[in-house]
C-alpha cells in the first residue's frame, strides 16, 4: 500500500507540477505542489467529463483510461474522459464517418489528419481556430512553441490559423537526425562470417555476397529456403530497397522530393540515376535473389520471415522490429555504385504531425480541454505519452523515475521489441520532445541513442545533399492539386518500378516513362512544390 500510495503521489506531482523543480516546465514551481495536488483531489466530486476520439494499438487496452497515464492524468486534473477508441486498422474510417455525419465528440485525439482535411474541416466550421485558445490557456505548449518558435510557423495554416496541436520529437538535427534515413539496410553478419564473406563495399561485391547466400545453405538447414534480399516495395517506405538508389544516383525517398544544393526541388523517379538503380534491382531479380513476395507481403508476413531468420539482407527502420536486437545483422554501409559514385539520399522527415489534436465545434467546455490537453506538453508528460510510463506494477516499465534529478531513466528493453511495448503503455497524441530535454527531463531511448550513433558513424559522411525539402503547408487549392496529380503520379510510378525490376525493360521505356509523368501532371506539381519551398525559405 505504501509502495502504491508513493507511486499515486508522485504522479500527482509530475502532472500538474511538470516534477516540481524542473526549469523546462511552465508549471515547475515546488512550492505550489502541495496545493495543486490538493485541488486535483478535491475536484473528485465534480469532474468535469470530456467526449474525446482516439485511436490505439491493438496490444493497448481497449479503454484508454486503464492505461496508468491517463489514470495519473485523470487524478491530477480532475477531469474524466470518455473515449470512443479504436484499433489504428479501423480509426480513419470511424473518425471520417463521425466528421461526416456530425456526431462530434468534443475533440479528437491522435487524430492523425493531413493538412488537406484540417482546411476543409476548418472552412465547414467542424473544428476551430486555436491560436487564442493556445496563448491564454495553454501555459505548456505556449513555451515549447517561444522556446522553438519555428514551430509555431509550421502549425499554422496559410490563413494565419492553427486549427490542430502537433506531435513533436526531436532526436538530432541536420543530417544528424534520426529521420535522415528511413529505411535502413540489415546485413546477416552472421552468414557473411560463416561464409568466409567480407562486408559489401561496392553494388557488385553485394549481388555476389546475395549469390553466395542463395546457393551456399549459410542457415546450415540443408533446404534452399534463404531469401537473399526482403523488401516491401512501396513508395520509399521503411522497407523499400530504395536506399541502395543511392549508390546510382540522387536516389529517391518516401515522397521522391529531393533539392538540390541551389534550392531547386526535384522529382527523384526522372533522375537518369534513377533507371540504372531500376536496372541493378532487375539483375538481382533475375538471378532470383530477391524475395518472391517482395511487391506483395504486408508487415506481418514480412516480420514473420524475419524471426525464422531466412534474411540475408532486409531494409527496416530497426532491426529489434524485425529480426531482434542481436549480433546476427549489422548495418550496411552505402555501397559504390559502378561508376565510384556513393550517396546516402535523405529524406524528408522530421519528428513533426501537424494534425495529432483538434477541438470540434461541438465542445462547450474550451477551457476544461485545453487544461487537459496542454498537460500533454509538460516535458515530462510529453516524455511518457510519446515512449510510455513508470511504476506500473503489471506491465514492463519503460522509465524508472529518478527522484534526485528529477529526470525519466530509459530502462533497458531486455529483448522486448520497442514497438510492441510502446504500443501497450504509451499514448501517442499531441505532445513536444525538444533535444534540449536530454539530460535534464530524460535519457534517451536506447534504441534511439543506438541508431543515431549509426547514423552518424555509418552515414552522414555519404549524404550528399545539403537540403531537404521542408514541412510546407499548403493551401486547400494547392492541397487540391496536388492529391489529384499524386493520386496517378505515385501509382505510376510504383507500377513502373515493379515491372521493370521484374522484366528489365526500363531502357526502352524510359522516354514514354518521362512523357507519361509529365502528362500526368509532373511540371505543375514542380510548380506547386517549388513555390512552397521558396515561400518556406524566405
Amino acid at each position: 500500500m505504501k509502495k502504491k500510495a508513493l507511486i499515486v503521489s508522485l504522479a500527482a506531482l509530475l502532472l500538474v507540477t511538470g516534477c516540481g523543480n524542473n526549469t523546462e516546465s511552465s508549471s515547475s514551481n515546488s512550492g505550489n505542489a502541495g496545493s495543486s495536488s490538493n485541488a486535483a483531489a478535491d475536484s473528485k466530486d465534480s469532474k468535469i467529463t470530456l467526449d474525446f476520439m482516439t485511436q490505439s494499438s491493438p496490444l493497448a487496452p481497449a479503454d484508454p483510461n486503464d492505461k496508468l497515464i491517463f489514470k495519473r492524468m485523470e487524478e491530477a486534473t480532475g477531469i474524466h474522459i470518455n473515449w470512443k477508441n479504436y484499433t489504428h486498422d479501423i480509426f480513419a474510417e470511424k473518425r471520417n464517418l463521425a466528421l461526416a455525419t456530425g456526431e462530434l465528440p468534443d475533440a479528437i485525439f491522435d487524430a492523425a489528419l493531413g493538412d488537406y482535411d484540417l482546411l476543409k474541416l476548418a472552412k465547414d466550421g467542424t473544428i476551430i481556430p486555436l491560436n487564442d485558445i493556445i496563448d491564454n490557456h495553454m501555459p505548456n505548449l505556449k513555451k515549447v512553441l517561444e522556446q522553438a518558435p519555428h514551430y509555431r510557423s509550421m502549425i499554422t495554416a496559410p490563413d494565419g490559423n492553427i486549427y490542430s496541436l502537433p506531435w513533436i520529437e526531436e532526436l538530432g538535427e541536420g543530417k544528424e537526425s534520426i529521420h535522415s534515413v528511413n529505411n535502413m539496410p540489415w546485413i546477416n553478419v552472421e552468414w557473411l562470417n560463416k561464409l568466409g564473406l567480407e562486408m559489401p563495399k561496392t553494388t557488385e561485391e553485394l549481388k555476389q555476397v546475395l549469390i553466395a547466400f542463395k546457393t551456399q545453405d549459410p542457415n546450415g538447414n540443408g533446404i534452399a529456403d534463404e531469401i537473399p534480399v526482403s523488401f516491401i516495395h512501396s513508395d520509399g517506405g521503411n522497407e523499400d530497397i530504395g536506399f541502395l538508389a543511392g549508390s546510382f544516383g540522387l536516389g529517391y525517398n518516401w515522397d521522391y522530393t529531393l533539392v538540390s544544393d541551389d534550392g531547386k526541388v526535384m522529382f527523384a523517379p526522372t533522375d537518369s540515376g534513377y533507371k540504372e538503380a531500376v536496372k541493378y534491382f532487375h539483375e538481382l531479380n533475375a538471378e532470383g535473389l530477391i524475395d518472391v513476395e517482395a511487391f506483395t507481403q504486408d508487415w506481418n508476413t514480412f516480420i514473420a520471415k524475419g524471426k525464422e531468420d531466412r534474411f540475408g539482407l532486409y531494409f527496416t527502420w530497426d532491426k529489434a522490429n524485425v529480426t531482434g536486437m542481436n549480433d546476427k545483422f549489422d548495418v550496411m554501409p552505402a555501397l559504390e555504385g559502378p561508376n565510384g559514385w556513393k550517396n546516402v539520399t535523405r529524406t524528408n522527415g522530421m519528428g513533426l504531425d501537424r494534425g495529432r489534436f483538434v477541438i470540434t465545434a461541438d465542445n462547450k467546455n474550451i477551457e476544461a480541454t485545453a487544461k487537459w490537453i496542454d498537460q500533454c506538453y509538460d516535458p515530462h508528460q510529453s516524455v511518457m505519452n510519446n515512449w510510455g510510463t513508470f511504476g506500473d506494477e503489471t506491465l514492463q516499465n519503460i522509465f524508472e523515475w529518478d527522484e534526485a534529478n528529477k529526470m525519466l531513466k530509459h530502462l533497458p528493453l531486455n529483448g522486448t521489441a520497442p514497438g510492441e511495448l510502446r504500443g501497450k503503455t504509451s499514448v501517442g497524441g499531441p505532445l513536444a520532445i525538444l533535444d534540449s530535454y536530454y539530460g535534464k527531463v530524460t535519457t534517451k531511448p536506447d534504441d534511439a541513442a543506438w541508431r543515431l550513433g549509426l547514423i552518424k558513424d555509418t552515414y552522414v559522411k555519404d549524404m550528399k545533399a545539403e537540403n531537404i525539402y521542408p514541412r510546407v503547408f499548403f493551401s486547400r487549392e494547392e492541397l487540391d492539386r496536388l492529391s489529384t496529380i499524386e493520386a496517378d503520379l505515385r501509382p505510376y510510378v510504383l507500377r513502373k518500378r515493379a515491372e521493370w525490376i521484374t522484366n528489365g525493360k526500363v531502357d526502352s521505356e524510359w522516354d514514354s516513362f518521362l512523357k507519361e509523368l509529365d502528362r500526368l501532371g509532373l511540371q505543375e506539381w514542380l510548380k506547386i512544390k517549388q513555390d512552397g519551398y521558396n515561400r518556406n525559405v524566405k
